[in-house]
């Protein structure tokens, strides 16, 4: 009889009997549970017994064989267990990702350079001529240090780009080309990095200002420290019709969430920090010009390199990720005046993307917690005892009271009846 063997990870394998097969050949399952293990195994006892005596198997198993991974069934098939299924043939790596990418006109030109990188980093480790129905889960797991290792990347790169592939594969398994996914299981939730928060003080973020070789520039600068815009997709996108000068807002277009209720627009009021800068460039900017920025309309141009360029000049050391910081700068500013569902409606994200990604603790927080007499406060604010507050009575009018009391001879008192079971009563 074959029976079920559990390794070390929880993986589960079926051990043939040599009864059975004369090999004993072992058909791992991978990590399932204890009871779809032992379903498995039935039915590949049911199928040993039709090819010892020739007989059918149940429907049951028949159904189970029909929903099985290409590599489990192609397993099966090895030790003659069932026939050699038709397939139909199978792309190489190459040929799908290009299906995909070139069926994806849905998305926009970022996601699609995005997509350029996963397949770069695919077809290098891969090899062009690799089939898909050939990469296994291990395959992936190796794909997943080359890119650590190898490439370079961080883990929020990695985990991305894991992503991306897991997204390819998925495809391919809806159409049917393989029977599943070897990227499921992969991690690829992005997670915070601390350590790239770095919050631009006003001294740093002046001296960027002043290193600025135009008004152009310290506009670009501006929205993006105090207005808090995406660079380069919104800050190129404004225009002069969306700035409301009488009530001092202007309009954002968000391309990253224009799949959201709102469309990806939303007001940002023009704070007094981004006045003067909007205005200089308005003041500069010639009759009929429609957008705010001129130049770099690109959106291929590199103005991360420019601002570094900048930066470096200002004889500043560059942040971690230069556009991403500005905006959680800004973020972190305005949650201290502001509640932080205002906020997020002029940033353009939401509360539980800015607690993970952009609000900051900073220096001045904890000086103003060291400065803020909270517990001296507390101390005056709380109830005293009964005996400290009957102390600070004593000496204000016990005098008064004593010398204004009614002596207690001159009381009418009456003396009190003999309390039973009824109330007390005055005697008669």
């Amino acid at each position: 009889m074959a029976s079920v063997v559990t390794e070390r990870g929880g993986r589960r394998l079926i051990q043939l009997s040599p009864s059975e097969h004369p090999q004993r050949p072992k058909i791992r399952l991978g990590k399932v549970t204890k009871r779809e293990a032992a379903s498995a195994l039935v039915h590949v006892e049911n199928l040993c017994r039709a090819k010892r005596t020739g007989a059918g198997f149940p429907p049951a198993t028949a159904d189970w064989l029909a929903d099985l991974p290409v590599r489990l069934r192609g397993r099966l098939e090895q030790f003659g267990l069932v026939e050699p299924q038709v397939r139909r043939e199978c792309p190489t790596l190459a040929e799908w990702v290009r299906r995909y990418i070139e069926g994806r006109s849905d998305v926009k030109d970022a996601t699609a350079t995005v997509y350029g990188h996963t397949r770069r980093n695919l077809l290098a480790f891969f090899g062009k001529d690799r089939r898909l129905d050939e990469i296994t889960p291990g395959d992936a797991d190796a794909f997943r240090v080359h890119l650590k290792t190898h490439e370079g990347l961080a883990d929020n790169t990695v985990r991305r780009r894991l992503g991306i592939a897991k997204q390819f594969f998925r495809a391919a398994v809806r159409l049917r080309l393989i029977g599943d996914n070897p990227f499921d299981g992969q991690s690829t939730l992005v997670r915070e990095n601390p350590k790239r928060l770095y919050f631009i003080s006003h001294e740093e973020t002046q001296a960027v200002l002043d290193a600025c070789p135009d008004a152009e520039w310290r506009l670009i600068f501006g929205l993006c420290r105090y207005g808090g815009l995406r660079c380069p997709t919104e800050v190129l996108r404004l225009r002069w019709g969306d700035v409301d000068w009488d009530r001092m807002r202007f309009t954002v277009h968000a391309s990253k969430t224009e799949h959201h209720a709102d469309g990806g627009v939303r007001q940002t009021p023009i704070f007094p920090e981004l006045a003067p800068l909007l205005q200089e460039a308005f003041d500069r900017a010639e009759p009929g010009t429609e957008h705010v920025i001129t130049r770099y309309r690109n959106t291929n141009a590199n103005l991360r390199t420019q601002l570094t360029r900048i930066i470096k000049g200002a004889g500043l050391t560059p942040w971690p990720k230069l556009f991403q910081n500005l905006r959680s700068t800004r973020e972190t500013e305005l949650t201290q005046q502001f509640p932080v569902h205002v906020v997020c409606k002029w940033i353009g994200n939401s509360p539980q993307v800015a607690n993970r990604h952009y609000l900051q603790v900073t220096e001045e927080h904890f000086a103003q917690a060291v400065q803020n007499p909270v517990q001296h406060s507390a101390e005056l604010s709380r109830p005293k005892s009964r005996d400290a507050q009957a102390g600070a009575r004593e000496p204000a009018i016990c005098g008064t009271m004593r010398e204004e009391a009614t002596p207690c001879e001159t009381a009418n008192l009456q003396p009190l009846g003999v309390a039973g079971l009824e109330p007390a009563a005055f005697s008669l």
